[in-house]
């Protein structure tokens, strides 16, 4: 039910339904404590993400919402989204915010603990190889293998790059190539990998290899990591920050009215 907590059937953590779509109230800890459990060639676990973005791209895009009703843990990954959610009462806060920037350094430790092979598909040539080394560099001894983001989807290519990822068996299959590309090509192809955990990360290994600028981690525990992402990209973001955060009027009046149907019930 909209703006109700329910329980997940895929994860023991409250699942709650917040501007049309639904995300699990967990901390980037428990993300992590999630891909220990999976992270084994074979299990497939699927890690969604939603954000402002991913919500506007979710109402207009069925192979979207097919992408996260296949989902076994879905990340909020917006402040602005979650003080939404804490405005209509419900059990999530600024602790429940998951994105790779802020929790990567956690990530890159325990794979190096555990000696996860971590595969990274995404990034224009070259990118990704200097995103591996800079991990590396932070954590030596990393078992790391790239592969740009740059071939057709529904090409015989795909085939090849399909085969690159089940030949190096990674526990952990990280997909960088934006919002949709990257939901597309996990959902087509999520039944022929042979990984533990697969997840969208966006930009990660380019913000790893400074091939864009790093927002300063303040700025997402204030809410306004958009606003420095702007500026260091104007002309690509533009739409993404001004405009389609406005699509979303019909799902916040629609959270608003079942909020209110939630207090006047008990009152019947």
């Amino acid at each position: 039910m909209d703006g109700e907590a329910s329980l997940s059937p895929r994860l023991s953590a409250p699942r709650i339904s917040v501007l049309g779509a639904s995300v699990d109230v967990v901390t980037p800890s428990e993300v992590l404590a999630f891909i220990d459990r999976n992270a084994q060639p074979g299990r497939r676990a699927l890690i969604a993400n939603h954000n402002l973005h991913s919500l506007y791209l979710y109402r207009r895009s069925a192979d979207m919402r097919a992408f996260y009703a296949r989902a076994d843990l879905i990340e909020a990954d917006s402040t602005p989204m979650i003080l939404w959610a804490r405005l209509l009462g419900l059990p999530i806060g600024p602790a429940h915010r998951c994105t790779y920037l802020d929790w990567r350094e956690d990530f890159w430790r325990l794979a190096s603990e555990r000696r996860w092979r971590v595969f990274y598909l995404g990034g224009e040539p070259g990118v990704a190889e200097r995103g591996a080394e800079s991990v590396k560099a932070r954590w030596p001894g990393q078992h790391i293998a790239v592969r740009h983001g740059f071939f057709d989807l529904d090409g015989p290519q795909n085939a090849q790059v399909v085969a690159a990822v089940n030949a190096f068996k990674p526990h952990v299959l990280l997909v960088g190539m934006g919002m949709p590309r990257q939901e597309a090509w996990l959902r087509a192809n999520l039944d022929a990998l042979h990984c533990g955990v697969a997840m969208p990360v966006g930009a990660a290994f380019d913000y790893e290899a400074g091939a864009i600028p790093t927002p300063p981690r303040w700025t997402g525990r204030m809410g306004v990591e958009w606003l420095f992402r702007l500026m260091a990209e104007p002309r690509r973001l533009v739409f993404r920050y001004l405009i389609e955060p406005w699509t979303l009027i019909g799902p916040a009046f629609a959270d608003l009215a079942a909020g209110l149907r939630r207090a006047l019930g008990p009152a019947r």
